[in-house]
């Protein structure tokens, strides 16, 4: 997951070289983010699919060589057409490698599905905390070209190599968890998608997941744009390359402390605590985005707030729909995160025709308001009658936590 994650959380420090080696637009370059976010995510159920008849580790060494291919087919490449297929490629790999580890931590850890699927992640969205300086320094240095081919290789061996210590657990490894309220039913992908919960869940994960997938693809080009991406915040170091460390950090860390939070009080509850706290942090953004400390602090509040939805929802998916098919209903569930990625070039129109980025930004965090509502007063409430419906009808071998509400 670390080895995986340049390919979308470093696609920002290569935009403004590759603008200024062609004579593009930006939107232009940043569909190929959006293609890749798309292929990510679109491909997943698929994925899914082949994770259950195959197993983790060949999908992930799939995956691996996909990733050394599509950044090499970036570092050759002369057109957008050509950056447009190294999304592609980069996205079809990405989701071999991210699909294959998030769906073996929720099958592995019953009692503590919140945490380990959020460690999971966590090494998605913070794996690049050691590799922003070297890419960004090597871009100056040797342009993006070289940097695009020496990170092909350095990714895809290390995620080829690791692959093959993968591997899903046995129907006799592990018991469902006598603590954390979890269906005893194993839905199929065509069961879950017969259920409102899934939908509910769905246009919340979108919801919430737009605005920081903006700020991934558009911090660069933000902090350009707002006077602060050069200016010196804190030991020699600009905003910008600040902003993105801490941000690592931040969406890194989020995904195991919220998922553990939620192991502990609940989905839902958690999920209100975060996602208000996104749309404050994005709502603050647009108003003291100008100064550069401020730019820096609030960008890591908003992305400590946003990474958790790739534990919470996963986590949650697979207590309501059990873990027999989850690879292909978080796959599908998951391709929110393509539907948000249609709006990334959207934002970078609204922008230059608004002639700044508050509008953008008011728009995410009235998203994250809904979330943050739908979550307790929509989705709590709908998740209970969805277990309390599949205890009346459970087998009686299968006890339920001592937690299950009555209704």
């Amino acid at each position: 997951m670390v080895a995986a994650s340049n390919v979308q959380y470093s696609w920002t420090l290569f935009v403004p070289a590759i603008q200024e080696s062609h004579d593009w637009s930006r939107a232009a370059i940043q569909t190929a983010f959006t293609i890749f976010v798309l292929m990510q995510t679109w491909s997943t159920p698929l994925v899914g699919h082949f994770i259950d008849k195959h197993g983790p580790a060949r999908i992930v060494s799939l995956g691996g060589i996909l990733i050394a291919c599509a950044w090499m087919i970036n570092s050759q490449a002369q057109s957008l057409t050509m950056f447009y297929v190294g999304g592609a490629v980069g996205g079809a790999g990405v989701a071999c490698v991210y699909a294959s580890c998030v769906n073996n931590a929720l099958k592995w850890f019953p009692d503590r599905r919140g945490l380990a699927v959020g460690l999971t992640a966590g090494g998605y969205g913070a794996g690049t905390i050691l590799t922003i300086m070297p890419i960004a320094g090597m871009i100056e240095r040797s342009g993006y070209q070289s940097t695009f081919f020496t990170f092909a290789l350095i990714q895809g061996v290390a995620i080829f190599a690791l692959s093959w210590f993968l591997k899903a657990p046995r129907g006799d490894e592990v018991n469902y968890s006598t603590t954390v309220l979890q269906s005893r039913r194993d839905y199929t992908l065509g069961e879950a998608l017969q259920t409102p919960v899934f939908w509910v869940m769905l246009a919340m994960f979108t919801a919430t997941v737009t605005g920081g997938l903006m700020a991934v693809a558009q911090l660069g080009p933000m902090a350009e744009d707002l006077g602060v991406a050069d200016k010196i915040v804190f030991f020699g170091m600009a905003a910008l390359p600040l902003a993105l460390m801490l941000d690592r950090v931040m969406n890194g860390l989020s995904r195991p402390l919220f998922g553990w939070i939620s192991d502990k009080i609940g989905r839902e509850p958690t999920m209100f605590v975060a996602f208000t706290l996104e749309g404050v942090g994005i709502f603050a953004l647009a108003h003291l985005g100008h100064h550069p400390l401020a730019f820096v602090l609030l960008s890591g509040v908003v992305f400590i707030a946003w990474g958790e939805v790739y534990s919470l929802f996963s986590a949650t998916a697979g207590d309501v729909f059990g873990t027999k098919h989850i690879g292909k209903i978080y796959g599908v569930l998951y391709t929110a995160k393509g539907i948000a990625a249609l709006l990334v070039p959207v934002g970078n129109i609204v922008m230059e025709a608004t002639g700044g980025w508050h509008t953008v930004l008011y728009t995410m965090a009235c998203l994250d308001a809904f979330a943050a509502i739908m979550a307790l007063a929509v989705l709590r409430p709908m998740i209970r009658r969805h277990h309390a419906r599949n205890e009346r009808e459970r087998p009686a071998a299968y006890p339920m936590p001592s937690n299950v509400p009555a209704e």
